[in-house]
């Protein structure tokens, strides 16, 4: 499990990044601000986890090596949106699954097998957040947004800020749509049935979509949303967004 746990995060990693080692350039390695968030989200979520169901006292755990074990395995199949399972984490606490629920939509690294938004996406909206803030104190003043050392352009981040908004506007569609159905009560099961098909994780967080649930029990309408999230999320918004626009296929 530790070794499949290992592989998952490694694949969760920008393929550049390996080929920079692969021809020894290291200096650029470590330069890389998103493999070194990558890692600290997965270091940090994996220590708070760890913590939170090892005292849990319904969760029994033996050994605090055993609830590392579960907490490393989960975050690196959630955040690299794997979708494996060695543990019922739709038991966990509220804290341990609102966890995972933000690595649902953080997911890997740009240019990885993961989905989700990406780490660098994230990263990039943190950073034009932060330059908006200062703008409030110093309305004259004037911020780029770096990464690695270059200058995005402004196309770059607007276009990072758009992608966001729209995830959020499709995430919430989603969640009305799911919510219509008469079999699912819980809030819980709406929002992560829809984080889960939206970034491809796989199983939900709730007892009837987690890792030991299914989504057979959902009625028709529900099923045909997540199927369109889930193609959503594989194959990248703007692409499917495009095809699904008349006056764009129309157009010659």
């Amino acid at each position: 499990q530790i070794v499949v746990a290992i592989f998952m995060m490694l694949f969760g990693i920008n393929f550049n990044i390996f080929y920079l080692l692969l021809i020894g350039n290291l200096k650029e390695v470590f330069k890389n601000n998103e493999l070194r968030w990558y890692l600290g989200i997965i270091i940090l979520s994996t220590i708070l986890i760890t913590i939170d169901i090892f005292l849990d006292s319904a969760l029994a755990y033996e050994s605090i090596a055993i609830a590392l074990k579960d907490s490393f395995f989960q975050v690196s199949s959630i955040i690299t949106t794997t979708g494996f399972a060695t543990a019922d984490f739709a038991k966990w606490s509220t804290f341990s699954k609102m966890i995972l629920l933000t690595l649902m939509f953080v997911g890997g690294c740009a240019g990885s097998t993961g989905g989700g938004v990406k780490v660098s996406r994230v990263l990039i909206l943190l950073k034009s957040a932060r330059r908006e803030i200062k703008k409030l104190a110093h309305p004259n003043s004037v911020s780029n947004i770096k990464m690695d050392g270059d200058t995005l352009d402004e196309d770059v981040v607007k276009g990072v800020t758009n992608y966001f908004a729209i995830i959020i506007i499709l995430f919430i569609i989603g969640v009305l749509i799911i919510s219509l159905d008469p079999n699912i009560t819980d809030l819980e099961t709406v929002i992560t049935s829809v984080a889960a098909c939206l970034n491809n994780i796989g199983p939900g967080l709730s007892s009837m979509i987690g890792p030991l649930g299914s989504f057979a029990d959902l009625s028709g309408l529900p099923k045909i949303t997540l199927i369109f999230a889930m193609l959503l999320g594989r194959l990248e918004i703007y692409p499917v967004l495009l095809v699904f626009n008349p006056k764009v296929c129309l157009n010659k």
